[in-house]
């Protein structure tokens, strides 16, 4: 099982390098999706996304439940699979809880965040025992501002520790900057 985590700012390039990697590996390839269509402009994005991988790719829209993809023929018959993105997934973890994020208590955001680690475990457990090999997208939050609004705080650090632990268990992990991707691991 091999990780890699590619990571970056919007519009970096992340998701361009990451299916770069995943059509240069000569694998079969399963494309799990986070996102959902919940607006137009998401849909537009969805459907830009599905335009830029190649149609011999499987797909698996997923953002939770991962231990069940193990029934799934797209994820036994998968070399590679090409998760994008994190980010998304734990804001649908986020806006899934149903917690009033102006008024819930710390000890509801630190369970919110135990959750949403455990669905990334389960993700990588999943992985390791059919020995699958994954690229994740992410999006790197630590550099833009302190977002004004308390949801958005909860959401870039739970993000942000998400991020940490998945780069510190990846044997590589890619920053993209204008589209050049760089290696930091």
């Amino acid at each position: 099982m091999n990780i890699t985590l590619v990571t970056g700012g919007a519009r970096s390039g992340k998701s361009t390098y990451a299916e770069r990697l995943a059509r240069e590996s000569n694998k079969k390839v399963t494309y799990i999706a986070t996102a959902i269509p919940f607006d137009d402009g998401m849909k537009d994005r969805i459907k830009k996304h599905k335009a830029s991988r190649p149609s011999y790719w499987s797909t698996i829209e997923r953002y939770k439940e991962f231990s069940s993809m193990k029934a799934m023929p797209e994820f036994q018959e998968a070399d590679l699979l090409l998760l994008d993105c994190m980010t998304v997934l734990v804001s649908n973890l986020l806006l899934d809880s149903g917690l009033d994020f102006d008024n819930c208590s710390m000890a509801q955001i630190d369970s919110l965040e135990e959750d949403i680690f455990k669905e990334v475990n389960e993700l990588i457990d999943t992985l390791r025992s059919y020995d699958k090999s994954i690229i994740i997208v992410t999006n790197e939050l630590g550099m833009g501002i302190v977002p004004a609004y308390r949801m958005g705080r909860i959401f870039r650090d739970i993000a942000g520790r998400v991020n940490q632990y998945i780069a510190s268990i990846a044997d590589d992990v890619f920053l993209t900057v204008s589209g050049i991707p760089l290696k930091i691991k």
